[in-house]
């Protein structure tokens, strides 16, 4: 069993503005690099065999904000949001709608959240495979939650994605297997 503790990267210039950002590798703000600051102190006393982040910005500069070299940080573009396609910095008001329409039905130029998981589900086997007994720290974004809820919790992308979103100070997922 691998015990996973996710977080949410650190909001952003893109999320500020209510724009959706996909894979725009848009910069923590002010506000981001103070919330993992708070992150890395939330676990000070916490111990992490490593912290996988995505390949982008946003993720892999709340991790170094957070932990600097304390854990491995160590980036895995499996881990990245959804890639938008054309709907890249558009309003995240008309992303949003688009969600529940997009579970298997691809961006335009995009990416669906059925792609998404698959990716997630291929990084996990590789988790399990490699850390089977350890503790890790994943900072990544929406779809990469949608992916843990789905893969590790039985809960089908059908409900999760529409259901609204509410941070938190981390969520804890015991990674068993990999359907």
């Amino acid at each position: 069993m691998v015990t996973i503790i996710f977080e949410a990267h650190g909001t952003t210039f893109d999320n500020e503005k209510h724009l959706a950002s996909g894979w725009n590798d848009v910069a923590l703000s002010p506000l981001g690099e103070q919330q993992s600051r708070e992150m890395g102190e939330r676990y000070k006393d916490d111990h992490f065999d490593a912290v996988f982040c995505s390949n982008l910005e946003r993720s892999y500069q709340s991790a170094k904000i957070g932990f600097g070299d304390k854990f491995p940080i160590i980036r895995d573009a499996r881990l990245n949001e959804c890639n938008y396609g054309d709907f890249t910095q558009k309003p995240s008001s008309e992303v949003d709608v688009q969600k529940p329409q997009r579970i298997t039905i691809p961006f335009p130029n995009g990416e669906s959240y059925t792609q998404t998981t698959e990716r997630i589900q291929s990084f996990l086997a590789d988790l399990l495979k490699n850390y089977d007994g350890k503790r890790v720290m994943i900072i990544g974004h929406r779809a990469t939650q949608y992916g843990l809820e789905n893969i590790i919790n039985g809960i089908p992308l059908e409900k999760i994605i529409p259901a609204p979103w509410k941070w938190q100070p981390g969520w804890t997922y015991n990674l068993k297997k990999v359907n």
